[in-house]
């Protein structure tokens, strides 16, 4: 079942036996567990479960979403979540799974179904509340990055003029993170504020969705000594599909990201977060109303807006193997190297 869908997929995205991708390719992509670490959660933006079924016939195997964070108190954080997991279990297509556990990732896959999980852009919404942070794992949130993009009572964030690291309330943020099985992630942190993270972690930090400063420089991509951070303490850098970040639309400037990873500490330690939008449009007016959270218009950091499409992993697959990935390496990539991350911090879940 599970190959036909994939079959399906390729198809639908002109991949079809006249394209450059090649059987091998094709057949490796259809073996591979395909694990998207973000998925953007905005019904009122069109993003949400009405995309899954894309995602679904692209071969992907589970995605993870993130309906609240730094813009929510507790409350709306609740209504937010409850809202997205209603929305799931409550899908009459029955081509859903609420992923809560490594188990039920690999269950749905098996099923020939897509698992979807939860995370958050953000901390704010525990008011300071290191309680919460265990009530929101036992909602099913299973990684966070506690910053997001500004200041918060955790830390410094990525977008901000002054480098500032973790916060005294910060490092109780990670440890407690780490109590309850949730994942740490450094995206949208400032440097330092992911250097303490690093430091205080007991289990690895991620990086759930960014490029690679070395190839684009953007404040929001990860350098190379993040990176080699981040592998030494066995954690996955993600590769986002945001253009503006990669600084192209296509599936070579997606690689050249990956392969940069790849070539500076290994293949097991870079991943797939896409943290794509179905409208650009809708994203771009956002980055405009708020110049202090999302800096660099004029510069041109948010060209180009628009995001590397699921359909086009494979052709990211077909690169990784014509420069001489092996199998197992290609693997890890697409999804091995989260499952395993996945597999050592989550409690109560696998």
């Amino acid at each position: 079942m599970a190959d036909t869908k994939t079959e399906t997929a390729t198809e639908a995205a002109g991949l079809t036996a006249d394209s450059n991708i090649s059987d091998r390719t094709r057949q490796i992509y259809r073996d591979s567990l395909v694990w998207d670490m973000v998925f953007v959660y905005e019904p009122d933006w069109g993003n949400d479960v009405r995309l899954f079924p894309r995602w679904h016939a692209a071969g992907v195997h589970f995605t993870s979403v993130h309906p609240a964070g730094d813009r929510h108190n507790i409350g709306e954080a609740m209504r937010r979540i409850a809202r997205f997991r209603n929305d799931v279990i409550r899908d009459p297509s029955g081509c859903f799974v609420l992923a809560e556990s490594v188990d039920d990732i690999l269950r749905a896959r098996a099923e020939g179904k897509l698992a979807v999980g939860m995370h958050l852009e953000g901390f704010r919404c525990i008011e300071r509340d290191l309680n919460m942070i265990e009530v929101f794992y036992k909602l099913g949130v299973r990684f966070v990055h506690p910053i997001f993009n500004l200041v918060n009572s955790i830390g410094g964030g990525g977008a901000d003029r002054a480098d500032v690291g973790l916060t005294r309330f910060g490092i109780q943020v990670v440890k407690e993170m780490n109590r309850v099985g949730m994942i740490v992630d450094g995206a949208h942190a400032s440097y330092s504020a992911t250097m303490d993270m690093m430091d205080v972690s007991e289990d690895p930090v991620i990086f759930s969705h960014l490029g690679c400063y070395s190839v684009r420089k953007h404040f929001r991509n990860v350098r190379d000594d993040q990176i080699k951070r981040c592998a030494a303490q066995d954690g996955v850098v993600g590769i986002t599909s945001g253009g503006y970040y990669l600084g192209g639309l296509d599936p070579e400037t997606y690689f050249r990201h990956v392969d940069h990873v790849a070539q500076l500490v290994g293949a097991r330690y870079v991943g797939v977060g896409m943290d794509s939008l179905e409208r650009p449009e809708i994203l771009q007016a956002f980055i405009d109303a708020r110049p202090d959270e999302w800096p660099g218009r004029n510069e041109g950091m948010w060209e180009p807006m628009g995001f590397i499409q699921p359909e086009q992993l494979i052709d990211v697959t077909e690169l990784m193997l014509r420069r001489g990935y092996s199998d197992p390496d290609v693997r890890n990539v697409l999804g091995e190297n989260w499952l395993r991350v996945c597999r050592r911090v989550w409690k109560r879940a696998h």
